[in-house]
Order: structure tokens, then C-alpha cells, then sequence
């Protein structure tokens, strides 16, 4: 690649920045003044990161492996863990009007021109070299480009020109053109930051993009770049050079320092700061900059040991990894890169160095020695002021320039930017210190200073110019070895910790030596206040203050500085926020002199700006020295006066705030940032009104259609009107007005309690009688909606219950027939035919049972849930229940082997006697189901007014988090349903008729010891029981019907016929027929008047009651009549109980048909 295109880029890129500086200030001059500006601002603290970061760490990283990063975790740790610090500095140097590093340092300790000036200088000199760092970098680039492609890398440079000096020539006319356009230079640079961002993401793309290619597409990929971690000699040895705890300490204390303090950083952070929102967004914006383009430092680093020749400098590892795989276009985007990194940092440093050499020192020289000259001579400073920035930037470059070809070009390029930053620590203790010490005085501050500066060059600066060999290196000032630079006193540390420890300890003495040897003077003790500020400050004395100078000397004075038309403005704002006209030759007040320093501060810095006015009013005959004692009973006063109104409107409910013309805060209450929810750093001074209400919005309170009515109602004067925020909920009554010089004044009453009370009233009297409407609308209407949901439940339910009682009967008619043929056939095979055929006649009688007890259990679930079952309480001995449900159930316990016990009791109870024998049945035949062995047993316990019934068994039991599930319908455990079959209806069973004799069944069980359930049942009075009725002894009953006529109806006629058959086996006579007319003729015919009429309910010509009203209107009542029926509903078992029929619900069960009939009396019998 030809170097003409080299050279060609770099211009090129020079020319992009000045387009964007040029953008940037068109991009300002359109938007409104004060404008936040968070991503532009966070990046341009990136500045930071200069050839250092993207050449010099590498090569650190190449020779000491992890000892690069110190440099950014000071910057990382003040931003995050410092941020407050951070933050008070910002806010001190805005309400103050600094404009360096050491104009803050000078309005610290009194607005001392010593302390700046001195500062200055130390900043001058401390950063020459940083600048020179970034010309050796550039220029060692050049020169690395040109070898390769000539062949010579390692050789001389052939180049006809001097690379850096054209760098630092283009540096030096970009600087002038943007950093010296106006003299005030609290005034933000625009186009200037607006560059600086775009160079700091142009230098991270840049490395972290060609790190990545280097990584991973170039010399293999990354796999060479991992193994050589453990097994390359190169990385071993670089990895093994560790870095001391000490080098590491220092250096981090030193990056820290040079983050705040560096003049190029203070400038960018402090001068360029326009609101707390640029802040917060940089609070993690630039530590996370830092850390990205530090990511692949090392393994660039160790990519550029095992790729390339020893003879290659490691500074240039970047740059010649790329032209080593012959990539040129790589290799021009790096010299780019590269070259971002250095303009940056040159551009912005001269810009501030610019400003600190002529409000530091180039003006007060020029004042002094040129006094009644400046004090009569007419003409405008401004441009004076200009110009001098402009040589002092030119000196500045030159003077580096200077410095880089002086000193030994094989240095490293972190050697030189930390000589760098260890005289800008100087500044750290009058830095630190005056932030929390007021007893810190300009004496110790300047002691400090020069004393801990003239020890850093001593110890580094000397041994850097002129090299190890030289005899004051080798043997000391004067031969003296204990003077030895590096080993000073005989202390022996690595040269930075040495040269580092010495400085800031013979600082730090000084400074606490020299501010204990005097008092300080009063404006010392005001600036302290105001730097280090306290609760309860001292009343400090007044001192009346006389001059001669008038209203317009001191005009003319201010206007050579900042010039007319500014001054003009300045003083017309004054007489109007004063509300007083100043007469041109009246004599200067307290409030004129401290409004006219503040101008000048602007421009000047605070120091000159002292000064300025010390030698204007030496005209009246007295010295310099009562000149100044005046200037600090002036600002002393108006100290005085300021704080006492702070205090009184501190102590106010409202909120006040004071813009001046321009809309930019002048003064406030606590109350202000209180009310409208803003942070502390909100309350500065010169703070635009849109940022106030930009904050407002970011805060989530109002939005920004809001923002808008905001500023157009206090810029309007729009009296009494409201605002709601919404995040706090708060509602302010805000009121402004307007002042005399054009500004306004806000003052803010929080009325939520009263708005709320007012709208609560209001709302209250007009939705009262709407209320009472809808609600009586919305109850009449849920009570419609609630009786029409009752009554298509009532209807579903009686639907349901009829479904279910239809396919009940439907169901049971077969079934009946089917169930009575098998009883039929099983009684008739008795003990005769094959024993298979017996068997399998016995199984599916079985069968149809256990279809019927299914169907049965249905019918009764729907039947408890339709409320169709009504509890009809009677008195009776419970021993007689209990004695059922033993004879009920002693078979099947027999058959399985198991004991069935019934413990005897007196009591007696009152409750339905059939729904409860109906749940004892099915506890029973639950416990016989699940018990393997052991025995079941019934007793009572008494319990209060209580006889509680239970059920024992010995069965598998039921473990505890399923004793809720097994009364659910259709839940069966996993144990019981592998050894009993079944549908899992039976306790559901129970469960609805407990409810409905407002029982309540408990069940305790051990899984594998068997289960207890209990219920408890009221007991009674024993005085009156209930007669029961006993049944006939089994010794009684007649086991055949022999001679009983008996008269059968059913329209079904397979049940007929089974009905037939059964009967007739057990030696009856029937008579049998589907309709009512054809039955009359039978029985006709037979001859005879039948004993007993079953009649099914459901006939194609009426109901079997009119069949059996029939029957005993012809042949008599006391003929007995049996009802058989699907339907099980109370109102038909009542109806039949009151005819005196007897009523056996389908499926017909052929025990309980031959049980009753073996009842009919003997006598009706034999009569026949």
C-alpha cells in the first residue's frame, strides 16, 4: 500500500471530524438551549482512552500481563462506587462558574490566583508529556505502515518528512477552529463533543472489530491463541511477570485521580455537563465502555508473541498482526483507529490547557504588569483572550513535540502516560482534602502543590529526560546516593510506587503544614463554606464597603473582557431582577461588585476575575492589599445576605423558584425540589427550566404533552392553575410571575388534601342519587336473574330426576324380567342338575344383584340431590336397627369368613329410621367388602346429648390424605378396587343422606388396621318410644305359597312371564295378564277371588293404583296388594302407604317379594 494513501486516510478522517464538529453545532443551534445530551456526553468521557488504550495496553498486556487493566478500574470504581463525589464536584463547579481544574482549585481556597496559576502550570507541564505519548504513537504507526511495505520493519525511518509534527500541525488547526470560538469558556462546545463521541466509538468498533478478525480469521483462529496460555514460553513469561500489590494500588490510585482531574477530563465532565440526566446515563455508560475495550487486550497480546518477530514493538501489536497476514485494508482501519484515539485526547487537553494558561496565567501577568493601561485603555479584551488560547494551544503542541523527539523513543507508551499521571495527582490532596476540611487554607494548597510537583519531577520527570545513565540517575544530586531519584532516602520501591509515595507524602505535609501556620482570610473561609458546606454556619460579621469606582468604570472594565454587547446584557439583567436603574455615575455596591465577578468568572476564570477588579479599584488610593480585604467584605456581606434568605424561604410551606431572563434558575426553597419530587442535583444554579421539566417527564410525573402546557402557562403568567404529578399523586397550585429583569418567579402549594377533598365532596353529591339508582337497578335485576338461574335449576333437577326415574324404569323392566327368571331357575335346580350349570345360574344371579344395587344407588344419589327424600323422624330403640342391619348382613360376613358383632345398648334416638338403617347398610357392607380377616362390629357410645353409632372393621383402612376423596361418587382407592368390585357409590351415599338427617359421618383409619366410622344421632327421652313392630319369627313364615291365588298385571311381557314362572315354582297359584280388561276376564274364567293383587305402576290403560282400587272395590279390601315400580319418589310411596299397598321398587328383588307373601295371613288362606 503506497503511503501517499495512508496519509491520504488520516487526512481524510480529520476532514469527517470536522464535519461533524460542524453538524454538532448546527445540530445545538436547533434544539433548545440546555438541551440534556446523555449519549453524546457518556461518550465523550471515552476520551480518556487514547493511544494508550488502543496501542500502549496491548503492549503492557505483551511484557506484564493483567497489569494494563489498574489503569481503568480507578475510573470504573470512581463512577460507580464515587458517584456522589462525582456528582458534588459537577454541581460545585456549575454554581460556581469554573472553567479547569485549576480555576476549581483557585475558587477553593479563596479564588487564590497563586493556587491556580500554579495549578496551571503543574497541569501544563504534566500533560506535555501525555500529548507527546499520543505523537509517538501516531507516529510510530507511520512508521511501522512504511517499513513493512519497504521491507525494513526494525529500520530507521526513510520517510522525507517528520510524521508527527504533520499530526500535530493538523491536531493543532482542528483545536483552534473548535475549541477557540468564544471567550466565555463556560459556554458548551457543541461541535467539539459532538466530535469526541464519534472518535470514541470509531476507536471501540475499530479495536474491538479487529480484535475479533485477529482472533478468530487470521493466523489460524483462535485455537493457537488458547494453547498458548499454558504451553508458549513468550505468554508464560509475560503472565509470569506479575505486578506488585503496591504497582497495582498506585496505579489504580493514579487512574482514579486522572479521571476527575486530568484537564482534558475535568473539561468533558464538569464544563460539558449540562444535567444530572447526562450524569445518570454516564453512571454506567462509560464503566461499560472501559471494560468492552479492554475485552481482548490480552489476547491480542498473546497473538502478537507467538505470530510475530521478536524485533516488533509490542506497543504495535495491533497494528502489525494485521499487516504480518498481509491484510492492508485491516491494517489502514487500525492506523485509523489509532489515530482517533490520539486526536481525541490531543484536541480536547489543548482545549483546556488553552483555558487554564490564559485565565491563569497569561492574564493576571498581563494585568499586573500592564495595570493603568488596562484600567484607561479602551478596546475589547474578548478578542485578546482569544488569541491568547490560540498561541498557548500552538505552544502547547509544539512543546510536546518538543518532548517526543527529546526523550527516548523506545519507552513505552504507559511509562509516559503514567510519568503523566502522577504529576496530575498532584492535585489530589488540595483536591480531596478541600473537599472535607474547611481548615484548609491557598497557603497549604500551594506548598502542597509545589512541593509534591518539584519531588515528582525529581523522581520522575529527571530520570525520564535524562535516562539511566545519567550520573544524577546513577549517583544522586550533588554524588549524594541517598538522593538517588530512584532510591530517595534509601527507600527502595519500583520507580512509579517510589516516585508516587515521595510526592504525594511531601503534598499532603505541606498542604496540612502550611493551612495550620496561618488563619484563613474571609474569603477563604466563604469558599470553604460553599465547598465543605455544614448544617449551622457561623454569622459571620459585616463590614460596610466604599468605593469610588462608578457604575461606568466598572462597565468599561467588564466589556474589554466580554465584550460590549455582553456586558450589556448582563448589567440590563441585573437592573431588572434588582428592580433599580443603575446611573452610570454612581458609585459600585456589594451587590454590582459580586454581579460584575460573577460575569467576569465566566470568561476569565474566578482568580483573574478577582484580580481584574482588585487593580480597578486601586484607583481610589488604597493598595492592593485593602483592595482585596474590600472585595472580601463584599463577598462576605453578600454571603451573608444570601444565606439568610435561604434560610427564611427554606422555613416557607410553598415552593419558590427564580428564573432568570433566559429561563435558567437563580434561586430556590428546599420546598421546590420537595414538592415536584426532584433530586438534589436538580437545585443548581443556571439550571435551564426545560431541563427541570425534562426531569419531570423522565421521572415518570408528567408527560410531554404536559411538559408543554408547563412552560407555556409560568411563561405566560398564567395565575393559579393546576398540576397533578403523577407518580407522587401529588396536585400543586403553581402561580408565577414575572420579575423585573425579564426573569419569573414560581412558587408551588401543595393542594392535594383540599383537591381531594373538594372532588370526593363533589363527586359524593352528584353520583349519590346515580347510585342509588343503578344499585336498585342492579339488585332488582340480580334478583330476576337469581329467580329465573332458581328456577331452571329447580327445573334442570325435576328434568334430571324424571330422566332418571324414566330410565330407571326402563332399565329395571328386563332387568326385573331377567332377574326374575335366574331366581326362578336357581330355586328349581336347587341341588339337581350339573354343578356347572348351577354355577354359572348362581353367577349371573349374582351379576343381575349387583346390577340392581348399581341401579338402585343411582336412582337414590339423584334422588338426595333433587331433595325428592324428606326426613320423617319417629322415636325407637336403636338396639332394633342395629339388629337389622345384623340379620341384613350376617350371610355375607359368614361367607367371607368374618365376625359380625352388635353390641347391645339401650338408647333411643329420633331420626328417620329407613334413611339411616339405609346408611348403617352401606357402612356395613363397605366394611365387610375391605376386610380381608378379623371381624366387624356395630355399637354406640354415648356422647353428651348424643348416641354416636360405629362401625368398625379390620379391613385395609384408609390413608389420611384420601379420607375427603372416598365420598366423592365414583372414587375408588387403588387398594380396595383390587380386592372388592364396585362403583364407588356407596359412601357418596352416605354422605347425602348424613346431610339430609343433618348428620355428621366421621372416619378414622390406620391404613392396613382398619377404619371407624361414627355418627352421631340425637338420643331422647325413654319415657314414650315408638312401638316397633317385630317381625314374624323365621319359624313362622311359610317357605311355600301353596293355595295363595295370586293376581299379576304388568304390560312389560317378559317380566309377566318371569313373575309367572317365579311364583308358580314356589307353588302359587297366578293368574296373570298385560292389560286391566283382560285380567278381569281371567279371573273370571279361573273362578276363584285371588289373595294378594301385584300390579305394576307404569300400565299402557292407567297406574297399577286404579288396577288395585279396581280389584278391592270387586273382591274387597282386605285383599293384600303389592305395587312394583322404578319410581321412587316420596309423594308415591306416601300415596301407597295410605292405601295400605305394600311398595317394592324395581328391580324386584325375589327374597323381599317371597318375604311378604309368606306374611299374608293364614286365615284369608284357609278361608278359601
Amino acid at each position: 500500500m503506497p503511503g501517499w494513501l495512508v496519509a491520504l486516510a488520516a487526512f481524510g478522517y480529520l476532514a469527517t471530524l470536522f464535519a461533524v464538529a460542524a453538524y454538532g453545532d448546527r445540530r445545538a443551534r436547533a434544539l433548545p438551549v440546555g438541551s440534556p445530551r446523555p449519549l453524546i456526553y457518556g461518550f465523550s468521557l471515552a476520551v480518556y482512552c487514547t493511544s494508550w488504550t488502543f496501542f500502549g495496553s496491548i503492549g503492557l498486556a505483551a511484557n506484564n500481563g493483567f497489569e494494563f487493566f489498574a489503569i481503568y478500574l480507578g475510573p470504573i470504581l470512581v463512577f460507580t462506587l464515587g458517584y456522589r463525589l462525582v456528582r458534588r464536584v459537577v454541581h460545585l463547579s456549575k454554581s460556581e462558574r469554573i472553567t479547569s481544574i485549576a480555576d476549581f482549585l483557585g475558587a477553593r481556597y479563596g479564588k487564590s490566583m497563586h493556587v491556580a496559576a500554579l495549578a496551571a502550570c503543574i497541569a501544563v507541564i504534566g500533560t506535555v508529556p501525555y500529548i507527546a505519548l499520543q505523537l509517538k504513537a501516531v507516529s510510530d504507526a507511520v512508521t511501522l505502515m512504511v517499513s513493512h511495505y519497504d521491507g525494513s520493519i526494525g529500520a530507521p525511518s526513510t520517510l522525507p518528512i517528520d510524521v508527527s509534527l504533520v499530526v500535530a500541525i493538523s491536531l493543532l488547526a482542528f483545536s483552534i477552529l473548535f475549541g477557540t470560538r468564544h471567550a466565555d469558556a463556560t459556554e458548551h462546545q457543541d461541535g467539539l463533543i459532538t466530535a469526541i463521541a464519534v472518535e470514541s466509538i470509531v476507536k471501540l468498533l475499530v479495536f474491538v472489530g479487529v480484535g475479533l478478525v485477529i482472533l478468530f480469521f487470521l493466523f489460524g483462529g483462535f485455537g493457537p491463541v488458547r494453547e498458548a496460555f499454558g504451553d508458549n514460553a513468550a505468554v508464560a513469561r509475560s503472565l509470569s511477570n506479575g505486578t506488585s500489590g503496591e504497582t497495582w494500588l498506585v496505579m489504580t490510585l493514579l487512574s482514579a485521580c486522572a479521571i476527575l482531574m486530568l484537564p482534558r477530563q475535568f473539561h468533558v465532565t464538569v464544563v460539558e455537563h449540562r444535567s444530572d440526566v447526562e450524569l445518570r446515563r454516564a453512571l454506567w455508560l462509560f464503566p461499560a465502555y472501559l471494560i468492552a475495550i479492554n475485552l481482548l487486550v490480552m489476547p491480542i497480546a498473546v497473538s502478537g508473541l507467538i505470530n510475530l518477530e521478536p524485533d516488533v514493538p509490542a506497543d504495535m501489536y495491533l497494528l502489525a498482526l494485521p499487516l504480518a497476514a498481509d491484510q492492508d485494508w485491516l491494517a489502514l482501519i487500525t492506523f485509523i483507529g489509532g489515530l482517533s484515539a490520539a486526536t481525541a485526547m490531543v484536541i480536547v487537553a489543548s482545549v483546556a490547557l488553552a483555558i487554564m494558561v490564559s485565565n491563569d496565567l497569561v492574564l493576571p501577568a498581563l494585568l499586573w504588569r500592564f495595570n493603568a493601561a488596562a484600567r484607561t485603555a479602551a478596546g475589547d479584551w474578548s478578542r485578546i483572550i482569544l488569541n491568547i488560547r490560540r498561541i498557548a494551544m500552538a505552544l502547547i503542541i509544539l512543546a510536546a513535540f518538543a518532548y517526543y523527539r527529546q526523550t527516548d523513543h523506545t519507552a513505552q507508551l504507559a511509562s509516559i502516560g503514567l510519568l503523566s499521571f502522577a504529576a496530575i495527582a498532584q492535585f489530589a490532596p488540595a483536591f480531596l482534602i478541600g473537599l472535607i476540611w474547611r481548615g484548609a487554607n491557598a497557603r497549604g494548597a500551594f506548598l502542597g502543590m509545589l512541593g509534591g510537583f518539584l519531588v515528582w519531577a525529581y523522581t520522575l520527570l529527571v530520570p525520564n529526560l535524562a535516562g539511566a545513565d545519567a550520573a544524577i540517575v546513577r549517583e544522586g544530586l550533588f554524588g549524594i546516593a541517598m538522593l538517588r531519584p530512584s532510591q530517595l532516602f534509601g527507600v527502595q520501591f519500583e520507580p512509579l510506587v517510589h516516585g508516587v509515595f515521595w510526592s504525594l507524602a511531601v503534598n499532603i505535609a505541606l498542604l496540612v503544614g502550611g493551612s495550620l501556620s496561618r488563619t484563613p482570610t474571609p474569603l477563604e473561609r466563604i469558599q470553604a463554606v460553599t465547598f465543605v458546606p455544614r448544617e449551622a454556619q457561623q454569622s459571620i460579621g459585616l463590614k460596610r464597603f466604599r468605593t469610588t469606582t462608578t457604575i461606568d468604570e466598572l462597565k468599561e472594565s467588564i466589556a474589554r473582557y466580554v465584550s460590549t454587547a455582553r456586558m450589556e446584557r448582563a448589567f440590563e439583567a441585573f437592573e431588572l431582577r434588582e428592580g433599580r436603574k443603575l446611573v452610570g455615575s454612581d458609585t459600585t455596591d456589594i451587590s454590582v461588585v459580586r454581579y460584575a465577578e460573577q460575569v467576569l468568572a465566566s470568561a476569565i476564570g474566578s482568580s483573574s476575575a478577582r484580580l481584574v477588579l482588585s487593580l480597578l479599584f486601586e484607583k481610589d488610593g488604597a493598595s492592593s492589599r485593602e483592595t482585596v480585604r474590600l472585595l472580601d467584605d463584599a463577598s462576605e456581606a453578600l454571603q451573608q445576605n444570601r444565606d439568610l434568605l435561604h434560610k427564611a424561604l427554606d422555613q416557607m410551606d410553598q415552593g419558590i423558584s427564580v428564573f432568570n431572563n433566559e429561563y435558567r434558575l437563580t434561586n430556590w426553597n428546599g420546598q421546590f425540589r420537595r414538592l415536584l419530587g426532584l433530586p438534589p442535583e436538580m437545585g443548581n444554579f443556571g439550571m435551564p427550566l426545560k431541563s427541570i421539566t425534562g426531569m419531570l417527564v423522565e421521572a415518570g410525573q408528567i408527560d410531554a404533552e404536559t411538559e408543554r402546557e408547563v412552560v407555556e402557562n409560568v411563561t405566560r403568567f398564567r395565575r393559579a392553575w393546576q398540576l397533578a404529578l403523577a407518580r407522587s399523586g401529588r396536585i400543586l397550585e403553581i402561580r408565577s410571575n414575572p420579575m423585573p429583569d425579564g426573569g419569573l418567579v414560581i412558587t408551588y402549594t401543595d393542594i392535594t388534601g383540599r383537591v381531594e377533598a373538594d372532588e370526593a365532596l363533589k363527586r359524593t353529591k352528584e353520583s349519590l342519587e346515580m347510585r342509588v339508582r343503578a344499585r336498585t337497578a342492579e339488585l332488582t335485576r340480580v334478583n330476576e336473574e337469581l329467580a329465573v338461574a332458581q328456577r331452571s335449576a329447580e327445573e334442570a333437577n325435576i328434568g334430571k330426576t324424571r330422566f332418571l326415574a324414566a330410565a330407571g324404569h326402563d332399565i329395571s323392566q328386563p332387568l326385573n324380567a331377567a332377574r326374575l327368571y335366574t331366581s326362578s331357575l336357581v330355586e328349581r335346580m336347587g341341588g339337581q342338575g350339573d354343578s356347572t350349570n348351577r354355577e354359572i345360574a348362581h353367577k349371573i344371579d349374582t351379576a343381575l344383584e349387583s346390577v340392581e344395587h348399581i341401579i338402585g344407588a343411582v336412582l337414590d344419589i339423584s334422588r338426595l340431590d333433587a331433595g325428592a327424600l324428606t326426613p320423617n323422624p319417629t322415636r325407637f330403640p336403636v338396639a332394633d336397627l342395629l339388629q337389622q342391619v345384623q340379620s341384613d348382613f350376617a350371610l355375607m360376613a359368614k361367607e367371607k369368613g368374618l365376625e359380625l358383632t352388635v353390641v347391645r345398648t339401650g338408647a333411643i334416638i329420633e331420626t328417620d329410621r329407613n334413611l339411616l338403617r339405609r346408611l348403617l347398610q352401606n357402612l356395613v357392607s363397605n366394611a365387610i367388602k375391605y376386610t380381608h380377616e378379623g371381624r366387624v362390629l356395630i355399637g354406640v357410645r354415648r356422647r353428651s346429648h348424643d348416641a354416636v353409632i360405629c362401625v368398625y372393621d379390620t379391613g385395609i383402612g384408609i390413608a389420611p390424605d384420601k379420607a375427603t376423596r372416598v365420598f366423592e361418587e365414583f372414587q375408588r382407592l387403588s387398594d380396595g378396587a383390587r380386592i372388592a368390585s364396585g362403583l364407588g357409590l356407596g359412601l357418596s351415599i352416605v354422605d347425602r343422606i348424613s346431610r339430609v338427617l343433618s348428620l355428621e359421618v366421621t372416619l378414622e383409619s390406620i391404613p392396613g388396621a382398619g377404619t371407624a366410622f361414627k355418627v352421631p344421632v340425637p338420643v331422647v327421652d325413654a319415657a314414650a318410644p315408638a312401638v316397633t313392630a317385630k317381625p314374624a319369627p323365621a319359624q313362622a313364615r311359610r317357605a311355600l305359597l301353596t293355595g295363595l291365588t295370586i293376581a299379576c298385571i304388568d304390560n312389560e311381557e317378559t317380566i309377566l312371564s318371569g313373575m309367572s314362572v317365579l311364583l308358580t315354582g314356589w307353588g302359587a297359584t297366578v293368574i296373570a295378564a298385560p292389560r286391566r280388561d283382560m285380567l278381569a276376564r281371567a279371573l273370571n274364567d279361573h273362578g276363584a277371588d285371588p289373595h294378594v293383587i301385584i300390579a305394576d305402576y307404569h300400565l299402557d290403560d292407567g297406574t297399577g293404583m286404579e288396577v288395585i282400587a279396581d280389584m278391592r272395590a270387586r273382591y274387597g279390601d282386605a285383599i293384600t296388594a303389592v305395587l312394583i315400580t322404578a319410581d321412587r319418589s316420596g309423594e308415591l310411596r306416601e300415596q301407597a302407604s295410605a292405601a295400605n299397598v305394600h311398595l317394592l321398587n324395581k328391580p324386584l328383588k325375589p327374597a323381599a317379594l317371597r318375604a311378604m307373601l309368606t306374611q299374608v295371613p293364614m286365615p284369608r288362606i284357609a278361608a278359601e
